[in-house]
């Protein structure tokens, strides 16, 4: 396991042989972590690319990163999607975070019949969730920066999404197929999208809306589960059926 701390640098921020980090990062680096000069660290840009380095100049809003070596994850093989109702109190934190260590390359939170959300608290709020998941890969080692996409209604979203390889909808409904039946029914492919209701679930015109777009229903047994609970096991069944 990498036991160097972790920073992010945008792509467009890199030279060839110094990096500078500023802001947050140069913040945490020296005011949190209070690392010193000569110290190893990692740096990735969040498409990819990540390089290990010595820190050669350390300030509180100004660290510099003498290179030694750069490195280049591969995307995923499978590009998952989550489309997330979003749930009561901080449980979408819980989500994103969560998500982005399995390997989630986007995350577009909705507003549905039955998501209980302030309007104008969501910018503040999707600001927060990329934050979230930026921490996140700097913490499980992942190299592809998740998009938190700016909330959405459910109904809007719908009309614009464009259908492609494996699309599951967690459904509390009649035409639900077992969760293995439904990925069963695709075969392997390189993109997943999985929708999630929130805690009152989602109506039954959000259902047919999502199904007449070509969502897969697919019931996860019995056992009614809290929303971040059937969150995570959908897209760990997924990534576990496809071999990813």
């Amino acid at each position: 396991m990498n036991s160097l701390a972790r920073f992010y640098l945008p792509q467009a921020d890199w030279s060839e042989s110094v990096l500078v980090l500023k802001g947050e990062e140069a913040h945490h680096c020296v005011r949190v972590l209070r690392l010193k000069s000569g110290t190893r660290i990692e740096v990735f840009d969040g498409v990819g690319q990540s390089a290990c380095g010595t820190l050669s100049s350390v300030s509180k809003d100004h660290v510099e990163v003498q290179l030694e070596s750069k490195q280049y994850t591969p995307p995923p093989s499978l590009r998952i999607s989550l489309y997330q109702a979003i749930p009561k109190g901080g449980n979408m934190e819980w989500i994103v975070q969560k998500a982005v260590e399995l390997g989630v390359l986007e995350i577009q939170p909705l507003i549905s019949t039955h998501t209980v959300v302030k309007p104008d608290q969501l910018e503040k709020k999707a600001q927060k969730w990329q934050k979230i998941a930026l921490e996140a890969c700097k913490q499980c080692g992942q190299n592809w920066l998740p998009r938190v996409q700016t909330p959405m209604n459910y109904d809007q979203w719908l009309t614009q999404y464009e259908l492609e390889g494996c699309a599951l909808i967690a459904a509390l409904d009649p035409r639900a197929v077992s969760l293995a039946e439904g990925i069963a029914q695709f075969q392997r492919t390189g993109t997943a999208a999985v929708l999630i209701g929130p805690e009152g679930d989602f109506s039954q015109k959000e259902y047919d809306l999502a199904i007449g777009q070509g969502f897969q229903p697919v019931s996860l047994g019995e056992i009614v589960m809290r929303v971040e609970t059937a969150t995570l096991y959908t897209l760990s069944a997924l990534k576990y059926a496809l071999g990813t």
